[in-house]
């Protein structure tokens, strides 16, 4: 019998129905952005893995998918690297170019490679699929979409507050309710550079984010793992702690203003 066909795990087909829904709302997004002045680009969906490599963290690294140079990809490979097993030598030596993993690393990239021929500030919008070798599950995709907005060239305030109020009428035209949170790195940087750890900041950053996933025992783990020492994942942890108090008091008030809101408006 022949095998019934399938595409890859954390890959989707889209019918025709779902096409539509998809491009009404990509279409909503991309009206608001050139509201407010952003222009498109489009970047390809390979780089070369020197731009790729290191902007990620050694996790982020290990999600980049990978592609086998064209023809013989084994010939600066030796035969005592192949027994010796070493993947990441090996990939080194093997391939030189790799799927995009976000579109942040590609603009940065554009924008260096034509800074010449763009006007500072420069505000772009890009909508793309990105692509992670991550496990597949519920809600988890190996291929998926990202909406960027973006503003180089400038370090006004108003920009953010720009973006907040791009947001605000996306999802206003989309007619979804939603609370927008805004998170600043600087405050992690700052939490990094008191416990020590400032050439850590990548590590635990991306550790922190894991905190509602794993939960924050395993975070402790991972900080561990990464060489902090207790005392400075102790006063990490304490920092995340109070920062997701905030958050849950924060979804306790929009809960009770939403309630109010609805109870004025049937009033």
């Amino acid at each position: 019998m022949a095998q019934k066909p399938s595409i890859p795990k954390g890959t989707r087909d889209f019918s025709p129905i779902e096409m539509a829904r998809r491009n009404y709302i990509f279409d909503t997004i991309k009206s608001v952005f050139r509201l407010f002045g952003y222009q498109q680009i489009e970047t390809p969906a390979m780089e070369n893995l020197s731009t790729l490599m290191g902007k990620y963290g050694e996790e982020g690294d290990k999600l980049l998918f990978k592609i086998l140079n064209s023809g013989d990809f084994l010939k600066n490979v030796d035969d005592a690297e192949i027994t010796e097993r070493n993947l990441v030598r090996l990939t080194n030596k093997m391939c030189e170019k790799g799927l995009r993993y976000d579109l942040t690393v590609p603009f940065a990239r554009f924008v260096v490679q034509n800074r010449n021929q763009i006007q500072m500030p420069f505000k772009r919008y890009q909508i793309q699929p990105v692509w992670r070798a991550d496990r597949p599950q519920k809600g988890r995709y190996r291929e998926f979409y990202q909406c960027d907005a973006d503003v180089v060239g400038s370090d006004s305030l108003w920009n953010e507050i720009e973006l907040l109020s791009m947001i605000d009428m996306v999802f206003d035209r989309l007619n979804v309710r939603v609370a927008i949170k805004i998170n600043n790195r600087k405050i992690l940087s700052g939490i990094a550079e008191i416990i020590g750890e400032a050439d850590k900041i990548v590590d635990i950053t991306v550790a922190i984010d894991k905190i509602d996933k794993i939960g924050i025992d395993s975070v402790n783990d991972e900080l561990r793992s990464k060489g902090l020492s207790d005392d400075a994942i102790r006063e990490t942890s304490s920092a995340a702690g109070d920062e997701r108090q905030q958050r849950r008091e924060d979804r306790d008030l929009v809960a009770a203003s939403c309630i109010v809101r609805s109870r004025l408006e049937g009033s």
